[in-house]
This record gives structure tokens, C-alpha cells and sequence, in this order.
């Protein structure tokens, strides 16, 4: 398997120019050995979205996720430390925690009711004695490195030999002050037909396709100074807003002067207009697919008028999202084509894409080379 997987990477070269480059090859977006590497080497030592930090706010809350494969909970332990820890019982690997949230005085594994403190410190085995060379402080949850950004909580499963704020770098920089006045409304996920880097290649296109597979927005964004900025692991596409048209469905809700599209290694996106935010959270669940969250923020939340302008708002998002399955799902059926193994970058538009590429081959390629 490991020279099968080193085949697939050494069919990409991420050191080229922008254009004289190629996509990766169309067996990344469907082989399995491959997709099973990413989970380890990609997803498995990046910062990924645990949840909203509101649902951990107070001493004793806790949430639960699943970040491609690996059961976590995040928990406000009684002094109000931020802790996360792998959601997998040390005694029969069952969950300790099974809601998405709530609130807790320990964390207790269902199955067999070993009892773990906020800390992540084992505390209660039942009918264990007498059990040889066990040691209780050493079957404690394993810990997760975990910190809090905007209206996230992080939570890296892996070694976290960087910071999150370097992972970011500069998105909390450009953005400080926009967030904070913005308020959670809705979550809504989709579960898609297509290998997560499809989806992840749409959104990096620097506008390419927004013309012919989004009309509706292409009349809001002014095209013409649409551009992209790239950074260590991080890219960022702004475009400046045409004039509001109260009477364009899309224009109404989508106002302001400039658009700002952020992305964060591997599969995190952030998009910005005057008082809406829509966060957009993407994970694999097999090579072929894939599930986004979108979660909606708005500034102004009180009143009719908002709640219309909410509703509005939330409708074109739905638009623009459902228009994007259609694509990705399309390209996930036409890379599975014995006609296709990579395709060119418009050096103009696709910078971003690239980018993502080149992040992604290097990673896969550091965990090749360790495991």
C-alpha cells in the first residue's frame, strides 16, 4: 500500500510555476489508500472545527464531534479551563459523552460507567479490583490540543507543532472587529456526492465559475476586481460589491462594499459581507463523499425586519449552495472518467486552487514519509 500511495504522490509536482503546473491527479479524489493517508496525515494534524464556543462557555459544559473519523469532546472544566480529549473510553473504547452538548460534573462512559473528572483525569472503574499492573493515572483521556478563535473552538488531534493562530494567519488580523458583532442563527448540513477536495476546489476557483453557475450573485460581485491573496495556509478572495438594488433578491442581502471569501487549511471557510457571515465547515465521510455545515451569523437578529432580512439572506446562501452540489457532485462523476487525470490552472483565476494543492501534497507527502 505505502508504494502504491508514493506512486500517487509522485504524480504531482508541487514546485512547479502556476503556469506550467497541474491539478492533482484524479485517483486523489477517489482511491482509497490515498483518502485513508489524508484522514491521518491531513485531518488528523490540522486545526479543524471542534464546534461553537458559545455551547462551552460555563463551567461544566461540553460538546462532541466526529473530525474525519476521530471522536471528540471538548469540555470547560470547574476552574474554566478549555480542555478536549479524545471521546473514546480507555477501558471498551465506547463514547464517554453521547449528546452533541449539554452540561456535565464528569464525563461518564455509558457502557460500563468508568468515570473520568472535567480534567480528563479516570476517577471511578467499577468492579476493577484486583486487576495487575493497571494503573488508574494512566488511563486518563487522552488530551487534544485545543483553543478558541471568533465563534469556533479548534481542536488539533495531532501532534500541534503550530499554533492556531499561525494556522489562521492573517484572517484574525484583517477581520478583528467584523465578528464580534455578529450573532449565530442557524446551522444547516448537507451531505454531498463528492470527494471533500472537490468541494474545497470549487470555492478556491478566484470567481471563475460564479458567472455561469451563479447568476444570481454574479450581479452583486463587481468581477472585474475580483482577486485573490495567498498566504502561508490561508487564502483569501475579495471582490468589491456593485451598488445595492433593493429590488435584486441577491443584491438586498448581500451589501457592503467588498466581498471577502476566507479559506483555512483543509476544508474551513468564512464568508464575509457588511453584517452576514456564513462559516462553512467541510469533512470528508468517505473518498467519494462529503459533508458541509454551514453555520449563518448576522449582525441585526431583533425585530421583523431583521428576522425578513435573515430569512432573505439565508434563501440565497440555500441558492448559491444548492448550485454548488450540482456542480461538484457532476465533476465527482466526470474525474471517475478514464478520460481525465489532471487539468490546467487559469494563471489569472486559480492561484488559490493551486495553493490548496501544493499544501495539501506536502502534508500528505510528511505523512507518507513518517508512517
Amino acid at each position: 500500500m505505502r508504494d502504491h500511495v508514493r506512486a500517487l504522490l509522485a504524480a504531482f509536482d508541487p514546485e512547479l510555476p502556476l503556469e506550467r503546473a497541474r491539478t492533482i491527479p484524479a485517483a486523489w479524489y477517489h482511491d482509497p489508500d490515498l483518502y485513508e493517508l489524508e484522514r491521518r496525515a491531513v485531518f488528523g494534524h490540522s486545526w479543524l472545527v471542534a464546534g461553537r464556543h458559545e455551547l462551552v462557555a460555563e463551567p461544566g459544559s461540553y460538546l462532541t464531534c466526529e473530525l474525519a473519523g476521530e471522536p471528540v469532546v471538548v469540555v470547560r472544566d470547574s476552574a474554566g479551563v478549555l480542555r478536549s480529549f479524545a471521546n473514546v473510553c480507555r477501558h471498551r473504547a465506547a463514547p464517554v459523552m453521547t449528546e452533541p452538548s449539554g452540561k456535565a460534573s464528569r464525563l461518564r462512559c455509558r457502557y460500563h460507567g468508568w468515570t473520568y473528572d472535567l480534567t480528563g483525569q479516570l476517577r471511578g472503574t467499577p468492579e476493577f479490583d484486583g486487576v495487575a499492573e493497571f494503573c488508574r493515572e494512566e488511563n486518563g483521556l487522552p488530551p487534544l490540543a485545543v483553543e478558541q478563535w471568533g465563534p469556533y473552538v479548534w481542536v488539533n488531534a495531532g501532534d500541534a507543532t503550530g499554533s492556531l493562530s499561525d494556522a489562521l494567519a492573517p484572517m484574525p488580523e484583517v477581520t478583528a472587529g467584523r465578528l464580534e458583532r455578529l450573532r449565530f442563527t442557524e446551522r444547516r448540513t448537507y451531505d454531498l456526492n463528492c470527494n471533500w477536495k472537490v468541494y474545497v476546489d470549487n470555492y478556491l476557483d478566484g470567481g471563475y465559475h460564479v458567472n455561469t453557475v451563479h447568476p444570481g450573485l454574479a450581479g452583486v460581485l463587481d468581477y472585474s476586481g475580483y482577486r485573490t491573496e495567498i498566504y502561508t495556509r490561508t487564502s483569501l478572495q475579495r471582490s468589491p460589491l456593485r451598488p445595492a438594488d433593493p429590488a435584486d433578491a441577491v443584491a438586498s442581502v448581500r451589501t457592503g462594499i467588498e466581498a471577502q471569501y476566507w479559506w483555512v487549511f483543509p476544508g474551513f471557510m468564512l464568508n464575509l459581507y457588511d453584517g452576514v457571515m456564513d462559516a462553512n465547515i467541510v469533512l470528508p465521510l468517505t473518498r467519494d463523499r462529503c459533508r458541509v455545515i454551514f453555520d449563518f451569523y448576522f449582525a441585526d437578529t431583533d425585530g421583523p425586519g431583521a428576522r425578513q432580512f435573515i430569512r432573505e439572506s439565508i434563501a440565497v446562501a440555500e441558492q448559491v449552495q444548492q448550485e454548488d452540489i450540482a456542480i461538484c457532485e457532476e465533476v465527482q462523476r466526470g474525474l471517475g472518467s478514464r478520460s481525465f487525470d489532471t487539468g490546467r490552472f487559469s494563471v489569472r483565476r486559480e492561484i488559490a486552487g493551486y495553493h490548496f494543492h501544493q499544501l495539501l501534497a506536502r502534508q500528505l507527502q510528511s505523512g507518507c514519509a513518517s508512517s
